[in-house]
């Protein structure tokens, strides 16, 4: 699928909704500058091949090991592989060559500072499908969740969500509950990822949008009352029955929407 979603966003003002993504095959040797975003999809359903097996670094391959289930195993295999590859093209080395190391909270960032060349990048699956976000010089996270109708309870909510998202919540239509209810998950997570922070940014500490048809957006946070600001946000359409949002630190005016798997 041919075509590059490009949208303004500027943090004086929320960004538009967007009605329309479409997907490309990404470049071999991709560029990215600082005012853009690449959001790469790949799939986790694809037959095993040589290429992930070589991308593979003996410490994916022992965190690989401590999975129960060969089905979770392998689709975290697939999914590191993924990322490899994809950060392997930008820096023009090979994967299994790449160095991670974490931040306080666990967060992942290339461990050679010369060689990133700023690159900054956040790894989400879900089901059969995994986002991968890269940005230049700026901090990204990035939440694909298959959206699943039974997970979407009023007591999920209200553990999860703040209290005005939960307000926001109880006024959405019953058909459209599932899909207001993952993009406030996804909007979440994304930017719990963003800040580097994870579970340990208390959820019920800031509030993003709710409600079908509204684009994502911060609206206030009192972890930091900076950050609605600061961070732009995007929903990503991902695929059917999947819900995705990418959190930007400053102003994203492009958007690459690009495909590993052919």
């Amino acid at each position: 699928m041919q075509g590059t979603s490009l949208f303004q966003c500027a943090t004086s003002s929320p960004p538009a909704a967007v009605t329309h993504q479409t997907w490309k095959s990404g470049p071999d040797a991709p560029v990215i500058w600082q005012n853009e975003a690449h959001i790469w999809r790949a799939r986790l359903d694809v037959p095993w091949s040589w290429t992930f097996d070589e991308a593979l670094s003996l410490d994916d391959r022992t965190r690989a090991d401590r999975f129960k289930f060969e089905s979770d195993r392998r689709r975290f295999c697939v999914a590191r592989a993924s990322l490899r590859l994809i950060l392997s093209r930008y820096l023009k080395t090979k994967p299994g060559r790449l160095r991670f190391e974490t931040g306080e909270f666990g967060k992942p960032f290339l461990a050679d500072e010369k060689l990133s060349g700023g690159l900054c990048f956040n790894l989400s699956h879900s089901n059969q499908l995994a986002l991968i976000a890269i940005t230049r010089d700026r901090e990204v996270g990035v939440d694909v969740e298959y959206m699943r109708s039974e997970f979407v309870t009023d007591d999920v909510a209200n553990h999860f969500f703040s209290q005005a998202e939960v307000q926001q919540f109880q006024e959405v239509p019953a058909e459209s509950k599932t899909q207001s209810f993952f993009d406030c998950w996804t909007r979440k997570e994304a930017y719990i990822k963003a800040r580097g922070e994870g579970l340990y940014c208390p959820l019920d500490q800031f509030d993003v949008s709710v409600g079908p048809g509204t684009a994502a957006r911060l609206l206030d946070s009192r972890v930091d009352a900076a950050d609605a600001q600061r961070w732009c946000f995007h929903d990503i359409a991902a695929g059917d029955r999947y819900a995705a949002t990418v959190a930007v630190g400053g102003a994203c005016s492009r958007l690459l929407l690009w495909d590993l798997n052919e």
